[in-house]
């Protein structure tokens, strides 16, 4: 049985009840190999030694890509060349020396000789040294910033998307009842005053829609991958749903949340008109979204995405901050979805900021 294999010129240190084969040179080789076996009588290992140096294919021994072997059934010469370090974990085992893990056990009485290694230890750790120099290619030096409360519907679909794609941040507050939004050094951010904005590193953006897409295509690998698709059809399907609540949902369920969720707040008379028109155009929006979700899980297929993202905003005041929550709740297609998406981790996480703003 193999006990131990060295690449080492120096001498080592004899281990009591072993019989050591002296260092040999074989021509044109720049090393000397010393082994160790246990019951193996040592002439018969010279005399094998002599055997594999005659050979013209032992001349390979001038690259140092070759180990000799020796176990009690026979001798093999195993080929270890650079980009192969990984096989010798399936080579050699020497039994009781290390652990799993390569490191030597601490109630092992064995005295390993100086200058022995186990090639299954040497190759992990070469391995280890190879990966240890690559880096995460989504590695951010420093989160993107989010300025603007989470109380806003805009914000909060940033937040949610950034939660869903695992994206690190850090939310700038701006007080909007000080004049924060419309100060020089905000504008040149946010030209048009509002919240969000978003930064980058040297990047800046406004549009809450517009920065979802964008940490979507950046951190396509990180977080929940097929969030805004995968493929061009994937995209379009997703993108035509984020249009419909832009442009058709959007409208109603926002003059709805101001009139009902944010216009008592702020101590402003609610537009009873207001209210009655926006509902009926939102029933109508609804009904269209309850014919859909009757043919698929969700707005843009079978899967969660950016679709059904966007319209947690407005629709989380909806259901939980005023009494039309009803609007989803009557309707089985649309409050099995709605259930569904307000029910996902990154959303709760939004509604916990939301209450601690």
């Amino acid at each position: 049985m193999l006990r131990y294999v060295t690449e080492d010129t120096t001498t080592a240190s004899k281990s009591s009840g072993e019989n050591e084969i002296p260092s040999s040179n074989v021509e044109g080789s720049s090393k000397k190999f010393k082994m160790s076996f246990e019951g193996v009588h040592k002439e018969a290992v010279q005399q094998r030694s002599k055997d594999f140096a005659n050979q013209p294919s032992f001349g390979a021994f001038k690259q140092n890509s070759w180990r000799l072997v020796e176990s009690k059934a026979k001798y093999r010469l195993i080929d270890l060349p650079e980009e192969h370090y990984q096989k010798a974990n399936k080579v050699v085992d020497i039994d009781g020396a290390f652990g799993e893990d390569g490191d030597r056990k601490e109630d092992n009485n064995e005295d390993i000789p100086e200058g022995y290694r186990r090639i299954k230890h040497s190759a992990r750790h070469k391995t280890e040294r190879k990966s240890s120099k690559k880096t995460d290619p989504n590695l951010m030096a420093t989160p993107v910033k989010v300025y603007g409360p989470p109380l806003s519907t805009a914000v909060s679909r940033v937040l949610a998307t950034l939660l869903e794609k695992d994206v690190p941040f850090q939310i700038i507050p701006v007080d909007m009842s000080k004049g924060e939004h419309k100060k020089p050094d905000y504008l040149k951010i946010q030209p048009f005053g509002q919240v969000p904005a978003f930064q980058d590193e040297s990047i800046s953006l406004f549009e809450s829609r517009s920065i979802c897409r964008y940490v979507c295509e950046k951190y396509a690998d990180k977080g929940n991958k097929g969030l805004y698709g995968t493929n061009p059809l994937e995209k379009a399907s997703i993108d035509q749903w984020v249009e419909a609540e832009g442009q058709s949902f959007g409208p109603p369920s926002g003059a709805l949340v101001f009139q009902l969720a944010f216009a008592p707040r702020m101590n402003i008379p609610q537009d009873q008109g207001a209210i009655k028109q926006n509902e009926e155009k939102l029933q109508k929006v609804l009904d269209i979204y309850e014919r859909r979700l009757g043919e698929s899980r969700f707005l843009a297929g079978d899967e969660f995405t950016f679709a059904d993202l966007s319209h947690l905003p407005n629709g989380d005041y909806l259901v939980n901050a005023t009494d039309k929550g009803h609007l989803f709740t009557s309707r089985e297609n649309v409050g099995r979805w709605w259930n569904e998406i307000s029910d996902r981790e990154s959303w709760k996480k939004v509604v916990e900021m939301r209450k601690s703003s």
